[in-house]
């Protein structure tokens, strides 16, 4: 079978890169093509147009940059005709992935959709119409799964693939080297998020010359975005290897995202912090129907962790919350408590596995009608 596969994240890429090694395990001719990353290239996908190029953070950055995704929108439409796929995979990525599967639907390919757009937070009338391109949608959060059912729709919860990621993982006790006791900083993966986080967090780390903070950097952003808070002697980089820095915290300051969960999933005592444009965010707040930004927040359906968003994401209320998550052992311990609590209702077996029997029983069943 031919799979055309779209992942526009690193977070999709690896999740994407387990599905095709799981879908293969499956259907031995299984052949995948698509616009992803390095984790799918490497479970044998044959890339065309890599994540990196995709990746525009917030309302005002699309906006900006919308002739280039249209360009790429009408590629991507063209090499799945050309291609003729048994199925297309699309994972996450909503913007993007929901305009492409409007236009298989109307070519007749079957649409499989891995991570649920997050329908649940803004525009919740977007369902219906997400209902109409998908034919199957598998979702990682079990709260989307009545979600969906409001919509008279039957969805898929296959399991969480950060949890599957995380517990799958062989730590390299060489990475962290002598770093004891530290903060984890996951200052997020994108050029817009770390401008938005990285001054206020340089303030910090001047406030504990005695602590440790290790600084997770991505290859592919400049340098110079991380020089100024990596000139202070207590801040040490780690590139490529952020469940080595998440294993070993003390605590951690993580921008919302996958990163929240694959903190928690680590049980590392964590706060929050997000900050992106003026304007991005004013859209944002009139559109957003969910209490919390944190996946941990949402799944819990309590405040579990705290969240400092746009003008509270200052000086102040960082030292008082990193104080509270370093030295409050009664405070970490309800974190603590709740976090597992959260995987246990995560798991339910291999999220790719889950997902990858449906996809290829499925193709299967529609070639043999």
């Amino acid at each position: 079978m031919k799979y055309y596969i779209i992942a526009g994240e690193r977070s999709g890429d690896l999740h994407a890169g387990n599905l095709i090694k799981s879908v293969k395990e499956r259907d031995s001719d299984a052949q995948f093509r698509g616009f992803g990353g390095d984790y799918m290239s490497e479970a044998g996908a044959e890339i065309l147009v890599h994540y990196k190029d995709l990746a525009f953070m917030g309302f005002l950055e699309v906006l900006l940059n919308i002739r280039k995704i249209n360009g790429y929108l009408k590629q991507c439409k063209a090499e799945i005709s050309n291609y003729n796929p048994d199925a297309i995979i699309l994972v996450d990525y909503a913007g993007f992935n929901l305009k492409i599967a409007d236009f298989a639907k109307k070519e007749g390919i079957p649409v499989f959709y891995y991570i649920s757009p997050k329908v649940w937070a803004w525009n919740q009338g977007r369902a219906k119409k997400i209902k109409k391109r998908v034919d199957h949608m598998l979702t990682i959060m079990p709260f989307e799964k009545d979600f969906y059912k409001k919509y008279d729709w039957e969805v898929d919860y296959v399991g969480n693939p950060v949890l599957d990621a995380v517990n799958g993982y062989e730590l390299d006790p060489s990475i962290m080297g002598d770093l004891q006791d530290y903060v984890a900083v996951l200052p997020g993966s994108r050029k817009q998020e770390l401008q938005g986080v990285l001054p206020t967090l340089n303030e910090l780390v001047k406030l504990f010359p005695q602590r440790q903070f290790a600084i997770a950097a991505v290859n592919n952003l400049p340098d110079e975005l991380y020089a100024e808070i990596n000139s202070n002697d207590n801040v040490t980089l780690i590139e490529g290897h952020t469940y080595e820095l998440l294993a070993g915290a003390k605590a951690a300051i993580v921008t919302s995202g996958t990163a929240t969960l694959e903190t928690a999933m680590w049980e590392v005592p964590q706060m929050v912090i997000y900050k992106t444009s003026t304007i991005s965010y004013a859209i944002a707040k009139s559109l957003i129907k969910v209490p919390y930004i944190s996946l941990v927040n949402l799944i819990a359906d309590k405040l579990v962790v705290k969240e400092l968003i746009q003008k509270d994401l200052n000086v102040n209320e960082l030292q008082k919350e990193l104080t509270l998550l370093l030295e409050d052992d009664n405070y970490r311990m309800e974190v603590m408590k709740s976090y597992k609590d959260i995987k246990k209702e995560l798991d339910i077996g291999r999220a790719s596995d889950n997902a990858a029997d449906i996809i290829v029983r499925e193709v299967k069943k529609r070639e043999q009608l």
